[in-house]
């Protein structure tokens, strides 16, 4: 099934504009970048060539003789044995990792002007491959991510109109219409197991079957676990990176959910496994969320490094990595289980989508506030609560009442409809759902 993703409007965008570089597009394995450029390919260009460099190596003799564009380019044709029609050619360099003088190349070849170029790779932040030259200035960047919500919601048939009512709401901190409330809930709860890989949302909405799902997620996790052992620089590499990764749910299921190295060896330093932390974010499998000192602008300068909450770059997958025992409540009619960790980490790959950097607060007069927003130049404190008592919020309050940090108001994501809380009026309860309408330059 066609998959609607918000990256077509981008696409799009690049595509019309007669100044274009080439595009660059990166993210995690599965999320559907190959997919996304093939139907783009199919109603926009005449011609289209793709060259993936791991399954076609042999492809990479194209790109070892000369790199001027007239040799590149006849290469290129006779690689493809079809003609090449300028202003309506689309060359995709896929897994162009794994080819560093193709990447050096694209800056001759945009140069050259006659077609567009389009290059894509699920590890490209992960240095295991010199690049002999990066064509800076000549590439524009697009990083994709799994299914949003509100892409899921697309995929099972709400339509726009829902939507932009549900963000006008939003917008304006009113209550949803009941009948989209329930409806946006229902599925919410199914977007908790199944999440946002583009093969695990199909198989859903084929099927309504979560065995399926939960075959295509463990697959992906299999894949994510070769690409550690195929990729890692050293043997002490992978064994880090892999502990790293295979500790990620049972970190989250913890009270504060902030990730222990002392759980992983009694003598793990900060220090030595940095890099291994770097190595899963740059290959966007995880999502470093870091603590900062103070809740003020620019939260990057108050971060630290040494303390963090480490999430999955998918809630599905870390559904299927806990052993799926929340996608067996669900199937048994239970849609109001406790997500604990899977509604925290929902929010930070939304928040990651959306554009934000992901930061938390945690101090001992204080307590922990889950997420800090930077909007501008305004810092906005989020709760996400997966259970009944969504009003208590000790840590959100004293947070908002430190007067020094000029902190206007702050959201508690909830089982709820929209509410202006009575006993804190700067506090505004807001349905799960609601996260997808958070976007740094503004609600």
């Amino acid at each position: 099934m066609k998959l609607q993703r918000l990256a077509e409007k981008r696409l799009k965008a690049w595509h019309n504009n007669p100044q274009h570089r080439a595009l660059l597009i990166d993210g995690a394995r599965q999320v559907g970048k190959t997919y996304l450029v093939r139907q783009f390919a199919k109603s926009n260009y005449d011609v289209f060539l793709e060259i993936n460099f791991i399954e076609t190596p042999s492809a990479k003799t194209v790109f070892e003789g000369d790199l001027n564009a007239d040799t590149l380019i006849a290469n290129l044709s006779i690689y493809s044995n079809k003609p090449f029609v300028p202003g309506k050619t689309l060359i995709f360099l896929d897994e162009i990792q794994e080819c560093p003088r193709a990447r050096t190349a694209i800056k001759f070849l945009v140069d050259d002007g006659r077609f567009d170029y389009i290059e894509s790779g699920s590890l490209l932040g992960v240095s295991y491959k010199e690049v002999p030259s990066y064509p800076v200035g000549y590439e524009e960047h697009l990083t994709m991510y799994p299914l949003t919500l509100q892409e899921f919601y697309w995929a099972n048939g709400i339509q726009q109109s829902v939507i932009d009512e549900v963000g006008g709401a939003f917008k304006e901190l009113r209550p949803v219409v009941e009948v989209f409330h329930q409806r946006l809930m229902s599925l919410f709860s199914y977007y908790m197991v199944v999440g946002g890989m583009p093969a695990a949302v199909s198989a859903f909405v084929e099927t309504n079957d979560l065995n399926a799902v939960g075959n295509v997620q463990r697959d992906i996790l299999s894949l994510y676990r070769q690409d550690i052992a195929k990729y890692a620089d050293t043997s002490v590499g992978r064994m880090h990176i892999k502990s790293i990764f295979d500790a990620v749910p049972s970190q989250l299921n913890k009270k504060n959910k902030r990730f222990v190295l002392a759980d992983l060896s009694k003598t793990a330093r900060m220090e030595r496994y940095a890099s291994d932390f770097m190595w899963l974010a740059d290959a966007g499998v995880v999502l470093p969320c870091r603590n900062v000192s103070e809740p003020v602008y620019p939260l990057k300068l108050n971060e630290k490094h040494s303390l963090m909450k480490v999430f999955l770059c998918d809630v599905g997958l870390l559904s299927a990595a806990s052993a799926g025992s929340t996608a067996l409540e669900i199937m048994q009619g239970n849609v109001g289980v406790n997500w604990g960790s899977s509604l925290e980490n929902f929010v930070a790959q939304e928040l990651t989508a959306q554009g934000f950097d992901l930061f938390y607060f945690d101090k001992a007069k204080i307590g922990e506030v889950d997420f800090l927003m930077q909007r501008g130049s305004a810092i906005v404190p989020v709760e996400a609560k997966s259970g009944k008592d969504f009003a208590v919020h000790a840590a959100l309050d004293k947070l908002l009442a430190v007067k020094e940090w000029k902190l206007d108001s702050g959201f508690v994501l909830c089982n709820s409809n929209v509410e202006h809380e009575k006993k804190n009026d700067v506090v505004i309860d807001l349905p799960w759902y609601m996260t997808m309408f958070m976007k740094p330059q503004g609600f």
